[in-house]
């Protein structure tokens, strides 16, 4: 699906995203992915909610979020409490959705000048 608004310009936006995978600007991701405004790591490790662990927290923290948008693909899946409390633990909120509502969701948080860090999960395609 297109996402066609230019809401801040200069900053990373999703303009579209399908079936495994994000575009952000003229880039395509296929891989699990962070997102800010301002930065793109383009190979998280995890690949789906089941193999999400505590340490694929120490990049999303590294970019300082005070949320962190999860996208977790077509159906609404949740982490591991753990997981999201460890986030909770050290302030930075978190919201879990899909893949499509996470960017969604992104994009506005970017256009309010948040901090935000979305996290994509992506399964790995050849």
């Amino acid at each position: 699906m297109k996402l066609t608004d230019e809401l801040t310009p200069g900053a990373n936006t999703v303009r579209s995203y399908g079936p495994g995978e994000i575009r952000v600007g003229d880039i395509v991701l296929t891989r699990s992915c962070l997102i800010t405004a301002t930065e793109l790591v383009t190979d998280w490790r995890p690949t789906s909610v089941d193999d999400l662990e505590i340490s694929d927290l120490d990049p999303i923290l590294a970019l300082e979020p005070e949320i962190v948008v999860l996208g977790v693909g077509e159906r609404q899946r949740f982490p591991r409490m753990e997981w999201t409390a460890a986030l909770l633990q050290r302030g930075v909120g978190c919201e879990v959705m899909i893949t499509g509502a996470a960017c969604r969701t992104y994009n506005v948080l970017v256009s309010e000048d948040r901090r935000v860090v979305a996290a994509f999960l992506l399964a790995c395609r050849p």
